[in-house]
């Protein structure tokens, strides 16, 4: 019986990649990430971490760490897909004020600040990278990660 373990390693290592870049543009491009973007870096450090638990566990865990895995994806999606609603209408708020301030609150933003502080105007525009701004790199790569997952999961349960 083939398990999913290898693509659960791949999609966690892409994850905390993604998390690492996003890291970059931020401490060194100074591309002060918003409320959305630090849910959105939760979502993929959510399917990073699931992928990665799963991936260790036994031969069985596997389908049901894809299937978890997809769920935290599409999660991330509809937060990235928010995102972009909220940069097509500028005078729409991200929520600036009350979730900022509660995300901020959040244990892992008091003890990983560098990593899940929010500082940005989710409206801000910054270039865009190859020709795409950075949640619609988020929702691409949710979208891929949702139907990586779910593949795996149907692949081994066929088997």
């Amino acid at each position: 019986m083939k398990t999913s373990r290898p693509v659960l390693l791949a999609v966690a290592v892409i994850s905390f990649a993604l998390l690492g870049f996003a890291l970059y543009l931020q401490h060194v491009e100074n591309m002060l990430p918003c409320p959305l973007c630090i849910i959105q870096r939760y979502a993929f450090a959510a399917v990073g971490l699931i992928c990665l638990v799963f991936a260790i566990l036994p031969r069985g865990a596997t389908k049901t760490g894809a299937y978890l895995g997809t769920l935290a994806a599409l999660g991330g999606a509809g937060v990235a897909g928010w995102h972009l609603w909220v940069k097509a209408h500028p005078t729409v708020s991200c929520g600036i004020d009350p979730l900022e301030t509660s995300l901020n609150k959040i244990p892992t933003a008091e003890l990983l600040p560098f990593v899940f502080k929010a500082d940005g105007l989710c409206t801000t525009e910054y270039a865009p990278i190859l020709g795409l701004s950075i949640p619609q790199w988020s929702l691409v790569w949710f979208g891929i990660f949702a139907i990586v997952l779910i593949w795996a999961a149907l692949r081994q349960q066929s088997r």
